[in-house]
C-alpha cells in the first residue's frame, strides 16, 4: 500500500512538472524576455503570500471544509499591523505578534462556530469574511496606510538571489507537508475528511482536529498579510480580494480533492506556480484581463475533470 501511494504521490509531482514545463516552454516561445531571470525572479517574489494561504487552504479542503475568509483575514492583519506601526510606534517584532493573533482569533472562531453549532464552513467563514473585511475598513478608517521602510525591510531581505518571503514560503510548504505525511495530525485530517463518522468511531477527536486546522489557516493568513504588507509597505483595506478563490484554485489544480480525503501540500505549490506562470505569460503576450480570467477559469475546469477522471482510474472496481 506504501509503494502504491508512494508511486501515486510521483505520477502527480510528473504530471504537475510537465505542466509548468510546458507552459514555460510555450510562453518562452511566443514572448521574448519570458525566459529570463528577471522573469522568474519576479513571479518568484510574488507568489509567497499566495503560497503560504495555498498551505492553510490545502489542510481545511483535506478535512472537508472550506475558508473563504482567509483574504478578508489577510486584509484585517495588515490593517492591524500597520496601526501598531505607524499609530501606536511599537516595534516590528510586536507589530507582527499582533497581527499573527488576530488571525488566530480568527481562525480560532471560525472552528468554534463549525464544530461548536454543526454550521457549514461554507456559511461560517463567509460571514467572517464580511466582518473581517468591515473590521478592515474600521481600523484603517477605510484608507491605504503607507507603513514604509518598518516593514519594507522584510521583503528587501535575501539569500542567494532569492528574497526572504520566498525562502519563507518554501519552509511552510515543507513544514506543512511533513505534518501531512509524517504526523498522527496530518493522518487524522486525512480520515476525518474522507469520512467523519467512521473517524470518530475510530477514536480520533474530531472536533478538536477541525478546530486545529481553522486555526493554523487563520494564522497562515496573518502570517502571509506580513509578507503581502512588506511587498506594498502599505496597509490596504482592499487587500486580499478574490485570494480565497485563488487559493482554492491552485489547490485544486495541484490534486486536493474537494470531498476531502485527499491532498498534498507540495502540490498546491506547484499550483500557485501554474497560476503564476499563466498569469505572468498571458501579461507578456499582451492578453487582456478579460481573456486572462477566461483562460485561467478553463485550466481551473479542466483540472478538476482531470482529477476526477484520474481518481475513478485509481479507485478499485466494484
Amino acid at each position: 500500500m506504501n509503494r502504491r501511494r508512494t508511486y501515486s504521490r510521483l505520477l502527480d509531482y510528473a504530471g504537475l512538472t510537465l505542466v509548468l514545463v510546458a507552459l514555460v516552454s510555450v510562453f518562452g516561445l511566443t514572448t521574448e524576455h519570458f525566459l529570463t531571470l528577471a522573469t522568474f525572479r519576479t513571479i518568484a517574489n510574488s507568489i509567497p503570500d499566495a503560497v503560504i494561504i495555498a498551505v492553510g487552504m490545502t489542510f481545511v479542503l483535506i478535512i472537508a471544509g472550506i475558508d473563504l475568509s482567509v483574504g478578508a483575514v489577510l486584509a484585517l492583519s495588515s490593517a492591524v499591523l500597520g496601526v501598531c506601526l505607524v499609530d501606536a510606534g511599537l516595534p516590528l517584532a510586536i507589530a507582527i505578534a499582533a497581527c499573527l493573533v488576530v488571525g488566530l482569533a480568527c481562525g480560532t472562531l471560525n472552528g468554534l462556530l463549525v464544530i461548536g453549532w454543526g454550521l457549514p464552513s461554507f456559511i461560517v467563514t463567509l460571514g467572517m469574511m464580511e466582518a473581517a473585511r468591515g473590521g478592515a475598513y474600521l481600523v484603517t478608517r477605510s484608507r491605504t496606510q503607507y507603513v514604509g521602510a518598518a516593514i519594507e525591510r522584510v521583503s528587501d531581505a535575501n539569500l542567494f538571489g532569492l528574497s526572504f518571503p520566498f525562502l519563507l514560503a518554501l519552509a511552510v510548504v515543507v513544514s506543512g507537508q511533513i505534518i501531512l505525511s509524517g504526523t498522527v495530525f496530518g493522518r487524522h485530517m486525512f480520515a476525518v475528511g474522507a469520512n467523519e463518522e467512521t473517524a470518530r468511531l475510530s477514536g480520533i477527536a474530531v472536533r478538536r482536529t477541525k478546530l486545529a486546522v481553522f486555526v493554523i489557516s487563520g494564522l497562515l493568513a496573518a502570517l502571509a498579510s506580513v509578507i503581502h504588507c512588506s511587498r506594498l509597505t502599505a496597509a490596504d483595506p482592499n487587500a486580499g480580494i478574490g485570494y480565497e478563490l485563488q487559493a482554492i484554485a491552485a489547490v485544486v489544480i495541484g490534486g486536493t480533492s474537494l470531498m476531502g480525503g485527499r491532498g498534498s501540500v507540495v502540490n498546491s505549490f506547484f499550483g500557485v506556480l501554474i497560476i503564476a506562470v499563466l498569469e505572468s505569460g498571458l501579461v507578456q503576450v499582451g492578453a487582456q484581463e478579460p481573456i486572462k480570467r477566461l483562460v485561467t477559469g478553463l485550466v481551473i475546469v479542466v483540472a478538476v475533470v482531470a482529477d476526477y477522471y484520474r481518481h475513478r482510474l485509481r479507485s478499485p472496481k466494484t
